[in-house]
């Protein structure tokens, strides 16, 4: 089947009795690039504490989701023709688990920094370096990454779309011009598009080679956004499943985590997650669990929420309990290939619980003073490392990565593989390096 072609020849051994979504899970779980997702921040700083998610705990969480509402599809919709073409379990986990591995850094911070730094090279954008990552940069094969099926691959390319269509060119990255000396980022203007970068035009190529014509033209076309990058329009059912089990695992589980480190107050929960936004989990709660939340069950729901740990994780459940068993399909008519025709959806009251957490943790928590400092010096860093290594990249880069920035017809873009590569960790103890008097030692490894 085309769908299971990999870029690069391989035979699997005749005593290999894996599925080829076995083979391509192994391949992720065993990368370089997963391992370095724990030491990636997914909502707050490394180190604060020990206990809340970083990308690695984050994307395994995001794997478990997407496999749930998988199962979840087989059980409510048996007869529709979609089911045929969900992905297997370990497939489902592989493409799950790879969704973030392209993200720099510091997160959309370290994003919005290289994108600035490359902004007269291709630019950047952390789920167009998960493509790359995965059909280039990995070493599992002699010049396709990983090398992975099509089909997971299909799974991975969330958005479409090549950056230079996608980007809106009034809105070229650049620093602010009024500051007083001091060099600052527009993070506004650098904020990328959600894209594919160009670098990767032959892998995309290859990768809907089986679509007609007019299916390959629709599944790239993106809208229109005044004053903004322009938006994709399309995923495919796999990805709009892992797609689906983010956003759920973003708003639900790292809602779990700054309730946990005291980082919201009631009232601000009050004031994202209304009444209204809440229908569909009060009516859940209401039949599954009559009289446990008293006469007002939404006022029941917070205080649980806001009790102990053990009732913390108990209503976090529920909702998870409430939000998975109600996924449901949708056909998009204008499509002939299946693995594009279908999307994994949630009924729009159910979505609207699950985007009034987001918003929560994103307006009170992602928006806040003290997430934003660390951001910014996170993304001012980045900048520093990158300039130097651009400086002199014999001088500063890695003997091997500087081989790579020898021979390549793109040699920014190595420069930018090896920082966005980089942990937090790793980043900071480079800055500390070059920029930090009394850091650095000549026995340090880099």
């Amino acid at each position: 089947m085309v769908w299971a072609d990999r870029r690069e020849a391989w035979q699997q051994r005749s005593f290999d009795a894996r599925t080829p979504g076995d083979v391509d899970y192994a391949r992720v779980i065993h990368s370089a690039s997963f391992r370095r997702l724990q030491g990636k921040t997914q909502i707050l700083n490394l180190g604060d504490s020990d206990f809340y998610r970083t990308r690695l705990t984050h994307s395994l969480e995001v794997a478990q989701i997407a496999v749930g509402l998988t199962i979840q599809l087989r059980h409510n919709r048996p007869d529709h023709d979609a089911i045929r073409y969900l992905p297997e379990r370990s497939m489902m986990q592989a493409i799950a688990c790879t969704h973030d591995l392209g993200h720099p850094p510091f997160g959309h911070g370290g994003e919005v920094a290289l994108n600035y730094c490359m902004r007269d090279a291709g630019g950047f954008e952390g789920n167009g370096q998960t493509l790359r990552i995965l059909s280039k940069l990995e070493k599992m094969s002699k010049a396709a990454g990983s090398n992975l099926t099509r089909e997971t691959m299909l799974g991975v390319l969330k958005y479409p779309v090549a950056y230079t269509k996608a980007a809106n060119t009034s809105r070229k990255p650049k620093l602010l011009t009024d500051t007083s000396g001091t060099p600052i980022l527009d993070r506004k203007a650098s904020k990328p598009p959600k894209c594919y970068l160009d670098c990767e035009q032959d892998v995309v190529d290859w990768l809907l080679g089986p679509l007609v014509a007019s299916d390959r033209e629709e599944f790239q076309a993106f809208n229109d956004v005044l004053g903004k990058h322009q938006e994709p329009r399309h995923k495919s059912f796999a990805c709009s499943l892992m797609d689906l089990a983010d956003d759920i695992s973003f708003g639900i589980h790292d809602l779990e985590d700054v309730l946990a480190m005291r980082l919201i107050s009631r009232a601000d929960f009050e004031k994202h997650v209304t009444p209204q936004r809440c229908t569909a989990l009060l009516d859940y709660l209401n039949s599954e669990y009559p009289g446990d939340y008293g006469n007002d069950v939404y006022a029941g729901f917070a205080d649980h929420l806001f009790g102990d740990g053990n009732e913390r994780k108990h209503q976090i459940n529920r909702v998870l309990n409430m939000v998975i068993p109600a996924v449901d399909i949708q056909t998009k008519a204008e499509f002939m290939e299946p693995r594009i025709r279908y999307q994994a959806i949630l009924p729009a009251p159910v979505m609207e619980f699950v985007v009034a957490i987001k918003d929560l943790v994103r307006e009170e928590v992602v928006y806040s003073p003290s997430v934003q400092h660390l951001e910014f010096k996170g993304q001012m860093m980045v900048i520093a490392v990158f300039e130097v290594m651009r400086s002199d990249p014999e001088k500063f880069l890695p003997a091997d990565v500087f081989e790579r920035f020898k021979e390549s017809s793109d040699p920014l873009r190595h420069i930018c593989d090896y920082v966005a590569g980089m942990t937090d960790g790793y980043l900071l103890r480079t800055y500390d390096r070059l920029f930090s008097p009394r850091m650095g030692s000549v026995f340090d490894r880099l």
